[in-house]
């Protein structure tokens, strides 16, 4: 593991320490929730879902606990940085509001010295497939991810959820090609 890798876990643990003191309810996301299932590693960020009320509350809290809050120019999440790790709130992801239910689906696992709620390999692809757009249209990441947790994600479901996006449908296609919504 890289020291970007290790620096992003010690954010995650200081964020979900920082969140439950103030008992804020969050789930963890993207690529560390990748990770925490088993997928590869990520050096970009750490991604966490909290509903758009506890946004700025979470804020305050991952401020008092020694973070910096940073301007987001994008109206559905806000930004804190611990040192250099960058931590996204997302309270409205791909358009689609962080409700109790949303929350309610992850499932609480070990990661790093801590244990916390984790989204579903099913809901993290879903979301990652929503992103792709003809600016943003880049499987370099995605493939490693299906291919890890190919077993924990529901490839029916993320079919009807992704249909109307013709990127995803592009990436479903190349997942199918190379067996990778297949159990090996």
């Amino acid at each position: 593991m890289s020291g970007v890798q290790d620096e992003l876990l010690r954010t995650l643990v200081k964020v979900a320490k920082a969140l439950r003191d103030q008992e804020i309810p969050f789930a963890l996301t993207g690529g560390c929730a990748v990770y925490a299932r088993g997928g590869p590693a990520t050096e970009h960020d750490v991604d966490i879902l909290v509903r758009e009320e506890d946004a700025k509350p979470a804020v305050s809290a991952l401020v008092a606990a020694g973070m910096r809050a940073a301007d987001a120019p994008e109206d559905w999440l806000l930004k804190v940085y611990d040192g250099d790790s960058l931590v996204d709130l997302l309270f409205r992801p791909n358009e689609l509001a962080v409700t109790d239910a949303t929350l309610a689906r992850a499932e609480e696992l070990p990661v790093s010295s801590a244990t916390l709620p984790v989204m579903p390999a099913t809901d993290v692809m879903i979301s990652k497939l929503l992103v792709l757009d003809g600016h943003r249209c880049d499987f370099s990441e995605l493939l490693p991810f299906a291919r890890a947790l190919r077993e924990q994600i529901d490839w029916p479901r993320v079919i009807e959820a992704t249909e109307h996006s013709p990127y995803a449908a592009a990436f479903l296609v190349l997942t199918e090609r190379l067996d990778l919504r297949s159990t090996p």
